[in-house]
Protein backbone atom coordinates (compact mmCIF):
# COMPACT_ATOMS: atom_id res chain seq x y z
CA UNK A 1 0.00 0.00 0.00
CA UNK A 2 1.66 3.09 -0.79
CA UNK A 3 -0.48 7.10 0.50
CA UNK A 4 -2.08 9.27 -2.22
CA UNK A 5 -1.00 13.02 -2.35
CA UNK A 6 -4.31 15.37 -1.96
CA UNK A 7 -5.76 16.37 -5.12
CA UNK A 8 -3.65 14.81 -7.85
CA UNK A 9 -3.88 11.36 -9.18
CA UNK A 10 -3.38 10.62 -12.56
CA UNK A 11 -3.29 14.05 -14.47
CA UNK A 12 -2.95 17.59 -12.34
CA UNK A 13 -6.03 18.98 -13.82
CA UNK A 14 -7.68 16.20 -12.11
CA UNK A 15 -9.72 17.51 -9.41
CA UNK A 16 -10.23 14.78 -6.86
CA UNK A 17 -9.76 15.15 -3.39
CA UNK A 18 -8.08 12.13 -2.11
CA UNK A 19 -7.36 12.11 1.96
CA UNK A 20 -3.25 12.32 2.71
CA UNK A 21 -4.27 9.31 4.80
CA UNK A 22 -5.62 7.04 2.11
CA UNK A 23 -3.78 4.54 0.66
CA UNK A 24 -3.92 2.23 -2.08
CA UNK A 25 -2.37 -0.64 -3.98
CA UNK A 26 -0.80 -0.90 -7.10
CA UNK A 27 -2.36 -0.23 -10.00
CA UNK A 28 -5.14 2.15 -8.95
CA UNK A 29 -6.91 4.49 -11.08
CA UNK A 30 -9.66 7.14 -10.46
CA UNK A 31 -11.34 8.85 -12.82
CA UNK A 32 -12.10 12.88 -12.48
CA UNK A 33 -14.17 14.60 -9.57
CA UNK A 34 -13.53 11.61 -7.07
CA UNK A 35 -13.66 12.46 -3.33
CA UNK A 36 -11.79 10.00 -0.73
CA UNK A 37 -12.15 10.68 2.91
CA UNK A 38 -10.02 9.84 5.72
CA UNK A 39 -8.24 6.35 5.69
CA UNK A 40 -10.12 5.16 3.01
CA UNK A 41 -8.54 1.92 1.75
CA UNK A 42 -7.92 0.73 -1.28
CA UNK A 43 -6.29 -2.60 -2.74
CA UNK A 44 -4.29 -3.60 -5.99
CA UNK A 45 -5.83 -2.89 -9.63
CA UNK A 46 -8.77 -1.20 -8.43
CA UNK A 47 -10.62 1.25 -11.01
CA UNK A 48 -13.05 3.79 -9.89
CA UNK A 49 -15.24 6.15 -12.17
CA UNK A 50 -15.90 9.99 -12.42
CA UNK A 51 -17.70 11.30 -9.44
CA UNK A 52 -17.23 8.66 -7.24
CA UNK A 53 -17.24 9.37 -3.60
CA UNK A 54 -16.16 6.97 -0.72
CA UNK A 55 -16.66 7.78 2.53
CA UNK A 56 -14.33 7.77 5.66
CA UNK A 57 -12.84 4.36 6.99
CA UNK A 58 -13.94 2.47 4.01
CA UNK A 59 -12.37 -0.78 3.01
CA UNK A 60 -12.27 -1.92 -0.33
CA UNK A 61 -10.33 -5.21 -1.19
CA UNK A 62 -8.45 -6.20 -4.71
CA UNK A 63 -9.41 -5.86 -8.71
CA UNK A 64 -12.88 -4.08 -7.57
CA UNK A 65 -14.56 -1.48 -9.85
CA UNK A 66 -16.69 1.24 -9.06
CA UNK A 67 -18.71 2.64 -11.75
CA UNK A 68 -19.73 6.57 -11.62
CA UNK A 69 -21.43 8.35 -9.66
CA UNK A 70 -21.43 5.78 -6.68
CA UNK A 71 -21.48 6.38 -2.90
CA UNK A 72 -19.99 3.70 -0.63
CA UNK A 73 -19.96 4.34 3.07
CA UNK A 74 -23.09 6.56 3.21
CA UNK A 75 -23.97 7.50 6.95
CA UNK A 76 -27.63 6.92 7.48
CA UNK A 77 -30.26 10.19 7.52
CA UNK A 78 -32.86 9.58 10.33
CA UNK A 79 -36.41 10.87 10.42
CA UNK A 80 -37.25 12.45 13.71
CA UNK A 81 -40.69 10.39 13.89
CA UNK A 82 -38.53 7.02 12.75
CA UNK A 83 -38.21 3.39 15.33
CA UNK A 84 -34.58 3.12 14.26
CA UNK A 85 -33.05 6.22 16.39
CA UNK A 86 -29.56 5.40 17.63
CA UNK A 87 -26.57 7.25 18.64
CA UNK A 88 -24.82 3.98 16.88
CA UNK A 89 -21.28 4.16 15.75
CA UNK A 90 -21.00 1.90 12.61
CA UNK A 91 -18.19 0.00 11.25
CA UNK A 92 -16.93 1.29 7.91
CA UNK A 93 -18.66 -0.08 4.52
CA UNK A 94 -16.23 -2.85 3.49
CA UNK A 95 -16.04 -4.38 -0.04
CA UNK A 96 -14.71 -7.58 -0.90
CA UNK A 97 -12.19 -8.81 -3.81
CA UNK A 98 -13.16 -8.57 -7.43
CA UNK A 99 -16.73 -6.99 -6.43
CA UNK A 100 -18.23 -4.74 -9.59
CA UNK A 101 -20.34 -2.12 -8.60
CA UNK A 102 -22.08 -0.13 -11.04
CA UNK A 103 -23.34 3.76 -11.51
CA UNK A 104 -25.42 5.28 -8.83
CA UNK A 105 -24.75 2.72 -6.60
CA UNK A 106 -25.37 4.14 -2.52
CA UNK A 107 -23.86 1.73 -0.12
CA UNK A 108 -24.37 2.65 3.46
CA UNK A 109 -21.53 2.51 6.53
CA UNK A 110 -21.82 -0.58 8.09
CA UNK A 111 -22.36 -2.73 4.63
CA UNK A 112 -20.20 -5.78 4.16
CA UNK A 113 -20.34 -6.70 0.76
CA UNK A 114 -17.87 -10.29 -0.07
CA UNK A 115 -15.86 -11.16 -2.84
CA UNK A 116 -17.08 -11.32 -6.53
CA UNK A 117 -20.34 -9.65 -5.79
CA UNK A 118 -21.93 -8.09 -8.93
CA UNK A 119 -24.13 -4.76 -7.15
CA UNK A 120 -25.96 -2.76 -10.37
CA UNK A 121 -26.69 0.24 -11.42
CA UNK A 122 -28.84 2.72 -9.26
CA UNK A 123 -28.81 -0.56 -6.71
CA UNK A 124 -29.18 0.43 -2.65
CA UNK A 125 -27.85 -1.15 -0.26
CA UNK A 126 -28.79 0.35 3.76
CA UNK A 127 -26.35 -0.01 7.10
CA UNK A 128 -26.03 -3.03 8.79
CA UNK A 129 -26.51 -5.31 5.48
CA UNK A 130 -24.15 -8.00 4.82
CA UNK A 131 -23.76 -9.84 1.09
CA UNK A 132 -22.29 -13.41 0.60
CA UNK A 133 -20.18 -14.02 -1.80
CA UNK A 134 -20.97 -14.39 -6.11
CA UNK A 135 -24.33 -13.05 -5.07
CA UNK A 136 -26.07 -10.74 -8.12
CA UNK A 137 -27.89 -8.04 -6.81
CA UNK A 138 -29.77 -6.05 -10.34
CA UNK A 139 -30.57 -3.01 -11.24
CA UNK A 140 -32.33 -0.28 -8.60
CA UNK A 141 -32.85 -3.06 -6.68
CA UNK A 142 -33.36 -1.91 -2.56
CA UNK A 143 -31.75 -3.50 0.17
CA UNK A 144 -32.82 -2.17 4.06
CA UNK A 145 -31.22 -2.41 6.96
CA UNK A 146 -30.57 -5.13 9.45
CA UNK A 147 -30.77 -7.22 6.13
CA UNK A 148 -28.24 -10.95 5.35
CA UNK A 149 -27.96 -12.31 1.75
CA UNK A 150 -26.63 -15.56 1.62
CA UNK A 151 -23.81 -16.49 -1.44
CA UNK A 152 -25.01 -17.36 -4.86
CA UNK A 153 -28.37 -15.23 -4.29
CA UNK A 154 -29.99 -13.23 -7.50
CA UNK A 155 -31.75 -10.32 -6.57
CA UNK A 156 -33.42 -9.51 -10.23
CA UNK A 157 -34.48 -5.54 -11.12
CA UNK A 158 -36.71 -3.63 -8.58
CA UNK A 159 -36.63 -6.23 -6.34
CA UNK A 160 -37.44 -4.54 -2.90
CA UNK A 161 -36.05 -6.82 0.53
CA UNK A 162 -37.65 -4.83 3.68
CA UNK A 163 -35.66 -4.54 6.76
CA UNK A 164 -34.53 -7.07 9.27
CA UNK A 165 -34.72 -9.75 6.41
CA UNK A 166 -32.89 -13.05 5.73
CA UNK A 167 -32.33 -14.37 3.03
CA UNK A 168 -29.81 -17.60 2.90
CA UNK A 169 -27.66 -19.33 0.21
CA UNK A 170 -28.64 -19.72 -3.29
CA UNK A 171 -31.55 -17.83 -3.25
CA UNK A 172 -33.83 -16.34 -6.39
CA UNK A 173 -35.69 -12.84 -6.16
CA UNK A 174 -37.58 -12.21 -9.65
CA UNK A 175 -38.13 -8.74 -11.01
CA UNK A 176 -41.13 -6.18 -8.82
CA UNK A 177 -40.54 -8.58 -5.67
CA UNK A 178 -42.34 -6.64 -2.75
CA UNK A 179 -41.27 -8.08 0.92
CA UNK A 180 -43.34 -6.18 4.01
CA UNK A 181 -42.06 -6.03 8.55
CA UNK A 182 -45.22 -3.96 9.52
CA UNK A 183 -48.36 -5.61 10.37
CA UNK A 184 -50.08 -2.59 11.50
CA UNK A 185 -49.13 -0.10 9.46
CA UNK A 186 -47.77 2.30 11.94
CA UNK A 187 -51.39 2.96 13.61
CA UNK A 188 -50.32 1.29 16.90
CA UNK A 189 -47.46 0.83 19.21
CA UNK A 190 -47.70 -2.31 19.13
CA UNK A 191 -46.23 -2.36 15.32
CA UNK A 192 -42.67 -1.63 16.96
CA UNK A 193 -42.38 -5.05 18.72
CA UNK A 194 -43.44 -6.90 15.83
CA UNK A 195 -41.41 -5.55 13.05
CA UNK A 196 -40.02 -8.30 11.35
CA UNK A 197 -38.94 -8.75 7.58
CA UNK A 198 -39.02 -12.02 5.63
CA UNK A 199 -37.26 -15.44 5.48
CA UNK A 200 -36.40 -16.83 2.34
CA UNK A 201 -34.22 -20.42 3.25
CA UNK A 202 -32.16 -22.02 1.13
CA UNK A 203 -32.63 -22.50 -2.74
CA UNK A 204 -35.86 -20.51 -1.70
CA UNK A 205 -37.07 -18.73 -5.17
CA UNK A 206 -39.67 -16.44 -5.63
CA UNK A 207 -41.53 -15.17 -8.84
CA UNK A 208 -42.25 -11.53 -10.66
CA UNK A 209 -44.09 -9.09 -8.86
CA UNK A 210 -44.80 -11.00 -5.74
CA UNK A 211 -45.86 -9.79 -2.37
CA UNK A 212 -44.50 -11.02 0.93
CA UNK A 213 -46.41 -10.18 3.79
CA UNK A 214 -44.50 -9.23 7.23
CA UNK A 215 -42.70 -12.25 8.96
CA UNK A 216 -43.28 -15.08 6.40
CA UNK A 217 -40.96 -17.70 5.78
CA UNK A 218 -40.53 -19.25 2.74
CA UNK A 219 -38.91 -22.77 3.12
CA UNK A 220 -35.73 -24.62 1.90
CA UNK A 221 -36.51 -25.36 -1.93
CA UNK A 222 -39.61 -23.62 -1.80
CA UNK A 223 -40.81 -21.89 -4.59
CA UNK A 224 -43.46 -18.51 -5.19
CA UNK A 225 -45.36 -17.85 -8.10
CA UNK A 226 -45.34 -14.80 -9.95
CA UNK A 227 -48.19 -12.51 -9.10
CA UNK A 228 -48.65 -14.42 -5.75
CA UNK A 229 -50.06 -12.96 -2.23
CA UNK A 230 -47.97 -14.76 0.44
CA UNK A 231 -50.19 -14.67 3.37
CA UNK A 232 -48.56 -17.77 5.70
CA UNK A 233 -45.06 -19.43 5.73
CA UNK A 234 -44.99 -21.67 2.83
CA UNK A 235 -43.45 -25.22 3.51
CA UNK A 236 -40.09 -26.46 2.10
CA UNK A 237 -40.23 -27.88 -1.51
CA UNK A 238 -43.57 -26.68 -2.13
CA UNK A 239 -45.23 -24.26 -4.95
CA UNK A 240 -47.63 -21.63 -3.59
CA UNK A 241 -49.44 -19.44 -6.11
CA UNK A 242 -52.55 -17.58 -6.17
CA UNK A 243 -53.99 -14.82 -3.88
CA UNK A 244 -53.63 -15.77 -1.54
CA UNK A 245 -51.19 -18.10 -2.04
CA UNK A 246 -52.01 -21.45 -1.61
CA UNK A 247 -50.41 -24.82 -2.69
CA UNK A 248 -50.48 -26.11 -5.74
CA UNK A 249 -47.95 -29.05 -6.43
CA UNK A 250 -44.25 -30.23 -5.27
CA UNK A 251 -41.50 -28.71 -6.16
CA UNK A 252 -40.08 -30.69 -8.99
CA UNK A 253 -37.46 -33.33 -7.84
CA UNK A 254 -35.52 -32.14 -10.58
CA UNK A 255 -35.23 -28.16 -9.28
CA UNK A 256 -34.25 -29.17 -6.01
CA UNK A 257 -30.72 -27.60 -5.39
CA UNK A 258 -29.49 -31.15 -4.54
CA UNK A 259 -30.13 -32.42 -7.88
CA UNK A 260 -28.24 -29.41 -9.30
CA UNK A 261 -25.07 -28.75 -10.87
CA UNK A 262 -23.93 -25.46 -9.32
CA UNK A 263 -21.68 -23.92 -6.76
CA UNK A 264 -23.22 -24.63 -3.05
Amino acid sequence: MRQVNLVTMNQSENKNFIDSSCKTGKNFNAGYNCVLEKNVVIGDDCSIGHNVVIHEGTNIGNSVLIYDNTVIGKQPLRSKVTIFKSNKIYKPAFIGNECLIGSHVVIYVGSEISDNVYIADSAQVREDVSIGEYTIIGRSCTIENLTTIGKYCKLETNSYITAISVLEDNCFIAPGVVTTNDKYMDRDKIWIENLKGITVRKGGRIGAGAVILPGIEIGEDAVVAAGSLVTKNVPPKEVYMGVPARKNKDTPAEQLLENQRMRK
